[in-house]
């Protein structure tokens, strides 16, 4: 597809954005009550793909309400989960077993996209996004936390790590987008853009065999879901801010981190690995062998054992 094409069709996702205030129904994310009604129905129904204890809260912000899903031991250390855009924390079904035997986990569903948090105002820039982060850790005391976050919950970790008095410990980028640098494969991701412009079950098809090495791998509850994300919600400008940090940003994060890229993730190319090894100084990064940008799906027991063991105190 000739790049004037990508770019119109770029700009007419993006000219939709955010209704007026007396079109809005409770948030600015769906566009009737009904969608959002099947939609959390969808979410719900993905949540019971979670084979351990849970317990949903809701917390009102200063930019709305964010919504919490809470695991794992009380008295252990505390992790954050970012998860991947259009995706909502339910997306760590494969994994939140593994992340949960001993540590107390907060997956936090991102305010601006499909999910149950709720947003009561516009898109967020920068500092109010990490305002936001910070009120739901003043409220649930977490002075010192480790972090792991997917794609577009890489770049927000990654966001959250260079702040100067940023509470991470230990940070785990899973197939982070736009973080180092901008996305390698525009025309192999072209067709997650036309699911959102003209969704459909053929093009949902055509969207997870491109980010997934094993599309078929993925439960058909997650995956109804993830559709209906797309189908429903009114995309946001939100994507525009994210655009890989600096050399001196990326240098100036002096905690460990580790980095897992899929070698068939279309949103990383070949050299994010030595990039962001040579970039971040307490940094390991890898390759994962036979995964794509889904890797926590992909190769969900590898990337399990990989974060769970450098997530070791």
């Amino acid at each position: 597809m000739p790049k004037q094409i990508y770019f119109f069709l770029l700009l007419l996702v993006l000219s939709s954005c955010g209704a007026k205030k007396a079109d809005r129904i409770d948030d600015y994310v769906f566009k009737t009550k009904s969608a959002k009604t099947e939609y959390l129905k969808s979410y719900n129904g993905a949540l019971k793909l979670w084979k351990i204890n849970f317990k949903e809260e809701d917390l009102i912000t200063s930019y709305g309400t964010a919504h919490i899903i809470i695991s794992g031991p009380k008295d252990a250390s505390p992790l954050i989960l970012l998860h991947g855009m259009d995706a909502s924390s339910t997306m760590w079904y494969p994994n939140i077993e593994a992340f949960s035997k001993n540590h107390r986990v907060y997956a936090i569903d991102f305010l601006m996209e499909p999910g149950k948090s709720v947003s009561c105002g516009e898109t967020l820039n920068k500092t109010e996004v990490v305002t936001w982060y910070n009120e739901i850790f003043d409220h649930y005391k977490l002075k010192k936390f480790k972090l792991v976050g997917a794609s577009r919950g890489g770049w927000i970790g990654t966001l959250l790590a260079i702040q100067e008095e940023s509470r991470i410990t230990k940070l785990a980028l899973l197939s982070p987008a736009q973080t180092f640098e901008t996305i390698d494969s525009k025309r192999k991701a072209m067709p997650a853009l036309m699911l959102k412009l003209f969704p459909n079950k053929n093009k949902l098809r055509r969207t997870l065999k491109a980010f997934s090495y094993y599309p078929k791998k993925i439960d058909t509850l997650y995956k109804k879901q993830f559709y209906l994300a797309n189908k429903y919600a009114k995309t946001n400008t939100s994507m525009l801010q994210m655009t890989p940090f600096s050399k001196d940003e990326l240098k100036n994060i002096t905690i460990p981190v580790l980095i897992l890229i899929g070698d068939h993730d279309v949103i990383n190319s070949d050299d994010t690995v030595e990039k962001a090894q040579n970039l971040i100084p307490k940094s390991e990064a890898e390759e994962i062998k036979n995964a794509g940008h889904f890797l926590t799906i992909d190769q969900s027991k590898t990337v399990n054992q990989k974060v769970v063991d450098f997530l070791k105190d």
